[in-house]
């Protein structure tokens, strides 16, 4: 498969909770000194970070994010920790990231959830999110896991075991090959985990995309959540920090115009307990997870004082 590599030197529901959640052993999950009260339903977005650029990016070919998790976290959690928490390119919506307890289809024909632990995911939606999206768009590795439904919105994903823990990683996709085919030509964008402790990378798998040219969008989102799973319908929320790089596209990271975040709450999609704030950093955003707490309304979204890579500015 012929790919082009960017900067690379290779190449969700659960149950009502009414109690106070317990540490675990493991690793360090919070305990709340809060109040008992009811808690959203599960997932929470405990913070949803979004960056503004100041134009889109023509012919797209790659996206990079930077990613540093401060400690182990046990897969006797759910944490989702989503660099490309969304994206569009040509108006199609994708994502993906790293998560304590991944699960999906052992194969294409075996749609049994398996649940190896650690593992790295990416994943799309239809263009109209109602329209079924099928296999045929996706690759996988040779130990990697698939999914194709619809309790999201329309989508399907490639998934892999991956043994992440504490350090630094890039996600990435980048631009693959491209194939005509008797519903029009499609380009395969491969996705791609690198542990900068060992220089390693790792093929995720690959999803195809509809076109041959591309133009991302003008701006980018990434987010950390508490998700529920068949394995574990309630879980617990671990004590973490986050760290998020400054994204880049096609390898430079675009020009700045703003960032900011936002904790969902209330009726808002994927509301959350209170327990993670958002600092920036340079041109890096630290999320901190911890104990429930009770956050001023004042601090729900704010803006993040961004300064990208080379001081590029608005």
């Amino acid at each position: 498969m012929k790919t082009r590599i960017g900067n690379l030197k290779l190449p969700i529901i659960g149950i009502l909770a009414t109690a106070l959640f317990q540490s675990l052993e493991v690793c360090g999950a919070a305990e709340t000194n809060a109040p008992a009260k009811t808690l959203p339903k599960q997932p929470w977005h405990v913070a949803d970070v979004w960056w503004q650029f100041a134009e889109k990016t023509p012919h797209f070919e790659s996206l990079d994010m930077d990613v540093t998790i401060d400690r182990d976290v046990s897969t006797n959690v759910n944490l989702y920790i989503s660099p490309c928490g969304i994206a569009k390119m040509n108006g199609m919506d994708f994502y993906g990231g790293l998560q304590s307890s991944v699960n999906g289809w052992a194969s294409k024909e075996d749609h049994t959830h398996v649940f190896p632990g650690h593992g790295a995911i990416f994943s799309r939606w239809s263009n109209d999110k109602k329209t079924k999206i099928g296999l045929e768009h996706v690759r996988m590795v040779s130990d990697g896991l698939c999914e194709s439904a619809g309790y999201e919105g329309e989508f399907c994903s490639v998934r892999r075991p991956y043994a992440w823990n504490k350090g630094t990683y890039t996600w990435s996709i980048v631009r693959g090959d491209t194939e005509a085919g008797p519903d029009g030509t499609n380009t395969w964008f491969v996705c791609i985990v690198r542990d900068h402790a060992t220089d390693t990378p790792t093929y995720i798998g690959s999803l195809r995309f509809e076109g041959t040219d591309f133009t991302f969008w003008s701006q980018h989102a990434a987010f950390v959540e508490v998700y529920s799973s068949g394995r574990i319908p309630k879980s617990e929320i671990p004590e973490v920090k986050i760290t998020f790089g400054y994204p880049r596209l096609n390898g430079s990271a675009p020009k700045f115009k703003s960032a900011s975040v936002n904790h969902p709450s209330g009726k808002e999609q994927s509301a959350a307990p209170d327990c993670a704030t958002a600092v920036a950093d340079g041109p890096n955003v630290v999320v901190t997870l911890g104990p429930i707490f009770e956050r001023e309304a004042k601090d729900r979204r704010h803006a993040l004082n961004v300064v990208p890579e080379g001081g590029t500015s608005k």
